[in-house]
């Protein structure tokens, strides 16, 4: 089984800073993208950013110079760090990664979600 486990989330003032973690875990070979997504109510959900395994970046413009991922391959582990938030950056944050894992004899790939943390911003 593959779980990705996600914390950081929480309120802060328009401004402000977080930080969010999520580390995967399970019976994982190798990790390809491992990104953020988004999901403010009544709207859909959105990619806020993504980083494949060599490092590349995909940033939403809403977030570009605000926001950074990083990706810790070791620890199987990627940040999201999230500068001058404004309120319109409410939502579920959730974790996804696009992975390969062991499935008895084989290996197989498979795209999987953290549960999801709420980020309010708010003053």
């Amino acid at each position: 089984q593959v779980q990705l486990s996600e914390s950081g989330g929480g309120l802060v003032q328009p401004g402000g800073s977080l930080r969010l973690s999520c580390a995967a875990s399970g019976s994982i070979f190798s990790i390809n993208a491992m990104g953020w997504y988004r999901q403010a109510p009544g709207k859909q959900r959105e990619l806020v950013v993504a980083i494949t395994s060599g490092g590349s970046t995909n940033y939403a413009d809403s977030v570009k110079g605000r926001f950074t991922i990083s990706r810790d391959n070791a620890k199987k582990t990627v940040y999201l760090q999230m500068n001058s938030l404004k309120p319109e950056d409410t939502a579920v944050y959730y974790c996804n990664a696009d992975l390969i894992y062991y499935s008895g004899n084989y290996r197989k790939r498979g795209d999987y979600w953290g549960q999801g943390t709420q980020v309010t911003v708010s003053s």
